[in-house]
Parts: C-alpha cells; structure tokens; sequence
C-alpha cells in the first residue's frame, strides 16, 4: 500500500519545526529516520495532513554528557550513537541493546528519539529508557520545554505523552552508577525482529530493577529487594503483566520467558560478582 497524500516539510532549525507543528496541529506527524513511520503510513494506520521532517536539523543532532546523564538529540541516528567511544563506559544498557535493534542498514537511518517517540512495546530502547528512569525533554514555542520521565512519558501501544504542539528534541539517558551491573537479553523469532520479550536489568547493591518489554502494552519496571526470594517475585511479575495470546506466541510462553530470563539475568551477574569477590589478587 501507499501511504495518504501529504504535504512535507524539512526545516533546517528546530524554531521552523516547532513552529509548523503548532502550527498544523493534531494533523501534522514527525518523521526523522523514518524507518517505522513510513510502515503505518503506507499500511494508513496514520493519515497526517502534514510530514515534517527534522533529519536535517543539526542542531538537534548530538550526543553530550552533561552533570550524570547522556543527552541525545532528535536527529541523532541509532548508528551515531553506537560509535560513541564512550558509550560502554557511560551508559552499558544501551551499548548492549543497540546491536539488538533492527538491522545495521536500518540504524543508519533510525533515530534514538524515534524509537523513543514511536513508543512500540517491543522495541529496545523505550525499554533501556523506562529502566533507567530516563527522561525525555519536549520543547514547544518561545523555547518551553519539559522533562517526562519515561515511566510516564510510555502510556500505551505507540500512545505517548506528548502533546501536539510538543517536539520530542531529546532523551536522556542516566549515567551507570559505581557497582551497578547492567544485563539485557531478548527473545525474537530472528535477530533484527521486534522482541516477543525483552528483557533489561539494573542490578544494584540492594535490589535489582528490572524492565519488561514486548508483554505488557508498554515497558514495565519493578524493584525486586535482594532480600525477597527471586523465584516468588519474577512469577508475581510475570503474572501482573496480564500478557496475551497473539500470533507470535502464547501469554503462558511470554509468562515463561519473564520468569526464565530473568531469573538468568540477575543470578549469572551475582554469581559473576561472587566469583569476582573471592578471586585472589596478584
């Protein structure tokens, strides 16, 4: 199919692309990367009046520390933050996810605050960001802006907060902290595929926080103490995640993983770190 008849435009500075989007409304889509939007353009799912397209925007488009976060701006692409040199180093969940995402060919062009505002359940780094407790910053005219917290920022099956008059310009992504341990594991029919469940955990000095992604309609994140038992507290989360049948696989398959992965995840880490205490210096 094709997509429906639309006028397009490419601003070069994002006052232009605000002002267009206050300016177009509820009838106006953003589009950077492109690589999921034109899928549920051509399918029709989404017939906007108005395409603006902030690909050449570039001052929008960076990757900065700034104070304990990593800043990355709207036209940053997937590719450019992949070859960050200190990405391992600065926030490890999303070096480890972001070979995950996709496909090379597609993360070339996808942007990280795309995916972020595209808001699919499956995908990889809504789930890094709601893990996290990242933010995303959406600015409007006369330069306001506001910060959402991811946990809030995801409200449904690619429904976020933002309002119309808001552009996403960037997300924020917390530092690693000292002694935290950072996993991520996934399950798709093959690489490159949405996830049927994702998995990311933050694995702290008194509890782990792990995110839930490609189950519930949005990533879901829960603390678990180190004191509880882990079993009891995974079946209790996979349980309240109200998972369903679809064709990839079953609600009791999606509950399974949860239960399985996790329990993976955080007790290969901690045996990781009890291996890692006893070992003898040199």
């Amino acid at each position: 199919m094709k997509p429906a008849a639309f006028d397009y435009y490419r601003p070069t500075t994002r006052r232009e692309a605000i002002e267009k989007l206050i300016e177009s409304g509820e009838d106006a889509r953003i589009i950077a990367g492109g690589q999921s939007l034109m899928a549920v353009l051509n399918m029709r799912l989404s017939q906007p009046r108005v395409l603006i397209d902030i690909s050449a925007i570039e001052e929008l488009r960076y990757i900065e520390r700034r104070d304990d976060y990593l800043a990355v701006g709207a036209a940053t692409t997937q590719a450019e933050l992949a070859e960050y040199a200190s990405l391992t180093e600065e926030v490890p969940l999303v070096a480890s996810v972001l070979p995950w995402i996709g496909h090379f060919q597609t993360r070339n062009r996808g942007t990280v605050c795309g995916s972020i505002a595209h808001a699919d359940p499956s995908a990889e780094l809504p789930l890094c960001l709601t893990t996290l407790g990242g933010e995303v910053v959406l600015e409007t005219k006369r330069g306001k802006s506001r910060r959402v917290v991811g946990s809030d920022f995801f409200q449904g099956v690619l429904t976020t907060d933002r309002q119309p008059h808001e552009l996403v310009t960037e997300v924020r992504f917390p530092l690693a902290k000292a002694e935290h341990r950072y996993r991520f594991q996934e399950v798709a029919m093959r690489h490159g595929d949405f996830a049927i469940v994702a998995l990311a955990v933050d694995i702290g000095e008194t509890e782990y926080r792990l995110g839930v992604g490609g189950v519930a309609d949005r990533p879901v994140v829960t603390s678990i103490s180190r004191d509880v038992d882990l079993e009891d507290a995974l079946n209790a989360l996979a349980w309240s995640l109200e998972a369903q049948d679809d064709i990839h696989a079953s609600a009791a398959y999606r509950r399974h993983l949860v239960r399985e992965m996790g329990r993976r995840l955080i007790t290969e880490e901690t045996a990781r770190e009890e291996t890692d205490d006893v070992r003898p210096s040199r």
